[in-house]
């Protein structure tokens, strides 16, 4: 069977971290070993366990740095598949034979991903991806909605994009497009990875039999001022490499509405402020050049 790293990035998380490695513990696929990228932690994960090998970082690399590692790190031991998964989720027993018995029927698929729940729930989180050029993002498809097997047919889904939270990758999409791209720093890098994976012959594809639970940006902590920075940096960023040749000028004419709605913000809306200053702050580093990691 083929061999499967299962690359978890560890960040000050410690309780969801232990909690889904017990949840991998249960998993009926065979052949895999589990990599911990510690990513710069102040809390450091010490396990000893044979499937399971902990990687330091010195500094937090982000996303698609920290990740980076634990590829390289997977291809050198000679992985035929390399798992994405969040440290803030939970797996199904059976998700991982799932995901590798789809990626192995057909040589074109290239990435695979699982239904995703809200934690301890049967809410959809995502069920594969859909690309929304207006707001220059890719978009989680189901997203909040009530489980009631809209999305199990047919088994198998081509989809325009994986979330990272979990994907599994081909070792041949590897070696043909790369890492993931660290211009983004946090944001962005999965639907970039699955866009160029698409450039390269390869398709992504929604598996609804596999599925997990996800605790959602425990790490990151959503909406903060970092959080709305690099979304909105990084939407321009990714727009400006993909986006379709007619889309393009309305990239600029979008990043201009927003900078007149923030200055009304700044002056008429205190509460506002703050959130006012990550989007012009995002919008200048994206003109200026500016990628990777600015705000922590």
């Amino acid at each position: 069977m083929p061999k499967v790293f299962i690359i978890i990035l560890h960040w000050n998380n410690l309780s969801d971290t232990l909690e889904c490695l017990q949840s991998l513990q249960k998993i009926d696929y065979p052949n895999y070993q589990v990599v911990v990228v510690d990513n710069g932690s102040k809390i450091k994960l010490k396990v000893k366990n044979e499937k399971l090998k902990v990687i330091y970082n010195q500094e937090n690399l982000g996303f698609a740095g920290g990740n980076n590692v634990g590829i390289k790190y997977a291809l050198e031991q000679g992985a035929d598949y390399v798992l994405l998964l969040n440290d803030d989720t939970i797996t199904a027993p059976d998700f991982l034979n799932k995901l590798i018995e789809t990626a192995e029927s057909d040589k074109k698929i290239g990435l695979a991903g699982p239904k995703i729940y809200f934690y301890g729930q049967e809410r959809i989180w995502s069920a594969g991806g859909k690309l929304n050029w207006l707001y220059n993002k890719g978009a989680l498809r189901g997203w909040n909605e009530i489980d009631k097997g809209q999305y199990d047919f047919p088994k198998i889904q081509i989809t325009s994009h994986l979330t990272g939270c979990c994907v599994l990758v081909k070792r041949a999409v590897l070696e043909r497009i790369g890492p993931i791209a660290e211009d983004y720093f946090l944001y962005y890098e999965d639907t970039d990875w699955s866009l160029r994976a698409k450039q390269a012959g390869y398709e992504c594809v929604f598996v609804p039999s596999a599925k997990i639970w996800h605790k959602i940006s425990r790490s990151a902590g959503a909406e903060s001022s970092a959080y709305i920075y690099y979304h909105v940096r990084n939407g321009l960023i990714f727009a400006r490499k993909f986006a379709p040749w007619y889309i393009k000028p309305f990239i600029h004419l979008d990043a201009l509405w927003r900078i007149k709605k923030q200055f009304i913000k700044l002056i008429f809306f205190p509460k506002k402020r703050t959130w006012a200053r990550a989007i012009l702050l995002g919008i200048k580093d994206f003109y200026l050049g500016r990628r990777g990691k600015i705000l922590k």
